[in-house]
């Protein structure tokens, strides 16, 4: 039941996170290293799309937990730099201007940080095939749209 997961997505680190996403309508969320370690389960991935996640920019990605994201259209984003993780806060909004071109087939690019007024790179890491995924938002999109 993702609706009812959905209530408990990331609470035990955010108690109120379930409630900001949905009045937000979704968003990035910005992750430490192994980001899905320990949940290869697909749920792990549709209740963040549920709530509008539409990217997550991670140190890393648990292998699995990838696959999951890409499945559901989420973009599994890696920074470049490790230590850009540290300049991001809570509430600073995060914006990738034209970024169905840029999963087109760039492998790095550029995240804006408007609240703080930096920008910072990212990788898209995946094969041309997942890169076709994610455009056609999600596994099950791309097979119907293939048949």
């Amino acid at each position: 039941n993702i609706p009812y997961l959905s209530d408990y997505c990331l609470t035990p680190v955010d108690s109120e996170f379930p409630a900001r996403a949905k009045a937000k309508g979704g968003g990035f969320l910005v992750a430490g290293h192994n980001y899905g370690q320990g949940s290869s389960r697909e749920h792990a991935a549709l209740v963040p799309l549920y709530l509008g996640i539409r990217g997550v920019i991670a140190k890393s990605f648990a292998r699995i937990h990838m696959a999951n994201l890409i499945n559901s259209g989420i973009l599994p984003l890696v920074f470049a730099d490790e230590a850009d993780y540290d300049r991001i806060e809570q509430f600073d909004v995060l914006e990738i201007a034209d970024a169905p071109a840029k999963v087109d087939g760039k492998v790095e690019f550029t995240v804006a940080n408007k609240t703080k007024g930096f920008d910072f790179p990212v990788r898209l890491e995946v094969s041309a095939r997942l890169r076709e995924v994610l455009k056609d938002g999600g596994l099950l999109n791309h097979t119907k749209k293939r048949n």
